[in-house]
Order: structure tokens, then C-alpha cells, then sequence
């Protein structure tokens, strides 16, 4: 059973509902350690002064803040703390939005909440009420001593209420920053948007997350495997580079006709068994 990492309440109008955070992620990166290649001995990072190249302890380390080349402001762990924000453990609503007016740009890190001890009447009312008004709530909390914007939504099977931690706008690099571009000369004709389009509508289907896997994850635990046994691993070939696409047009009917081949064999193979 997973454990709560947070304890608080929703807090919007005079409502209060008491709730639990838990993590809505297990990350399964593959991690390595860092081993000298001539006797496999463990390598240690430790952290050295460029002054006179001394190894310096945690405790003779402080903050700086470099405000100029080479020109730094330190601060102490209690002018920190002073700085930072009171824990109130509330959630507190600002607003409810329609979720399609959220760019996905600005969600960072999901999270379940529950119910604690004598809430779940008022959670499965703000639950309820999310859903028949199709709405999102944005929040404020504070978690580890940092403020955090959040949205509030039902989960997928609308079980459970989620919390997304966000960014905040001044986070988010504009696509007006972004050179090369795509200008109004470099438009689609309408034929070529008609076997985009066509492109598209044959290659959609209901979103199922649990068919979709980390196939580079999966080849490398393979590969660790087959070295912990003794096996020899034989290294493979780089693939050919892909060549540009030269004919637009070419390319979309291209791709049109590959996706109608293996449905042309569904629907033989449907009749065949029909006979």
C-alpha cells in the first residue's frame, strides 16, 4: 500500500475537505554507477575547492547566488527560511476553468489525493461536482517548503481526485522566442492538407496507455541480464540515417497506401473465414 507523502485540506468558500497526497508515479529509470573500467572499484564524487583544490566537507559549505561573473551573495539556511512561505496545509481554490483552456506545456508532476478520516462526503461532492461541470480546479499549496500552483480534476476512471503540480507562466519559454518557424510561404496546399488529414483519421484509434511501452528500458534490462549471466553481447550495427523527404506529396501517398495494405488484409482474411 502506497503511504501518504502530505496531509492537508481543500480549502475553497467555507468548505473544507481534509485529504491525504500520495504519488501517482513510479519512475523506472535505470540507473548506473560510475566504476573504474580497469577493476570495476566504485568512483566517488567529491566536491573540491578550485581555490587550492582541497576536498571541502558539508559543513563548511553555504549558498551563493552569483550576481556578476565570479561575484557572489551568500545566504544562511535561517535567511531562507525566514524567506519562505508559512505552511498552512491548505490547498486553496482560486479558480475553476474548463480543462481544455490549460496548455498541457504547464503540468509537471501528478498526484492522488483521498479523503481522510471524515471527509469523504464533502471529497465526493467537489468529485461530482468537477465532473458534471467539466471543470478544473486551480490551486495553491505549499509541499517541501516551495509554493506550488496545482490543478484539481478527476482521475481518468473518475475514482479519485488528482492533483497536477504546474509551472508558473513566468516558467514557460513563448513560442515567439523560437526561431525558424514555419512562415505563411511555407503553407500546405489544400490536396496535401486532404491526405494529411486522410493520413490522420487512418491511423486514429481510442487512447489505451498500457500499449505503449519503453522499449529502450526493456533492451537494456535484456542486455544487463544476458551480461550478469556471462553471455557475450555483440554490438549492432548503427541504422542508415533517414533520408529527407524530397516530394511531400510522394511521402503522404506513401504513407496513405502502407496504412491500407495491412487493412485490405484484415478484410480478406474476414471473408475467407466468412466462406
Amino acid at each position: 500500500m502506497p503511504r501518504p507523502m502530505w496531509s492537508g485540506s481543500i480549502s475553497f468558500g467555507l468548505i473544507n475537505i481534509p485529504v491525504k497526497l500520495f504519488n501517482a508515479v513510479k519512475r523506472k529509470t535505470i540507473h548506473f554507477h560510475q566504476l573504474r573500467a580497469s577493476d570495476g572499484c566504485r568512483i566517488r564524487l567529491k566536491k573540491i575547492c578550485e581555490a587550492d583544490g582541497n576536498e571541502v566537507t558539508s559543513e563548511e559549505i553555504v549558498k551563493g547566488y552569483e550576481v556578476s561573473p565570479d561575484q557572489y551573495v551568500t545566504v544562511t539556511a535561517s535567511e531562507l527560511e525566514s524567506a519562505m512561505p508559512k505552511t498552512n496545509r491548505a490547498i486553496e481554490i482560486d479558480d475553476f476553468v474548463v480543462l481544455d483552456q490549460i496548455d498541457p506545456l504547464y503540468f509537471e508532476q501528478p498526484y492522488y489525493l483521498t479523503p481522510d478520516k471524515g471527509a469523504a462526503k464533502a471529497y465526493s461532492l467537489l468529485l461530482s461536482a468537477l465532473k458534471k461541470t467539466n471543470k478544473v480546479a486551480v490551486a495553491r499549496f505549499i509541499l517541501r517548503n516551495k509554493q506550488y500552483l496545482c490543478a484539481i480534476r478527476p482521475s481518468g476512471d473518475m475514482r479519485a481526485l488528482t492533483l497536477s503540480t504546474m509551472l508558473y507562466a513566468d516558467e514557460i519559454i513563448s513560442s515567439e522566442e523560437l526561431d525558424e518557424l514555419p512562415t505563411t510561404d511555407a503553407q500546405p496546399s489544400e490536396r496535401e492538407m486532404t491526405m494529411a488529414v486522410q493520413l490522420i483519421e487512418s491511423l486514429t484509434a481510442d487512447f489505451q496507455p498500457a500499449k505503449y511501452h519503453d522499449d529502450y528500458r526493456k533492451q537494456v534490462l535484456a542486455l544487463l541480464e544476458k551480461k550478469a549471466e556471462g553471455q557475450v553481447i555483440t554490438t549492432q550495427p548503427a541504422a542508415a540515417p533517414a533520408g529527407k523527404v524530397i516530394d511531400l506529396m510522394a511521402a503522404l501517398e506513401a504513407s496513405l497506401a502502407a496504412v491500407k495494405k495491412p487493412e485490405k488484409a484484415k478484410s480478406g482474411r474476414k471473408k475467407e473465414r466468412a466462406r
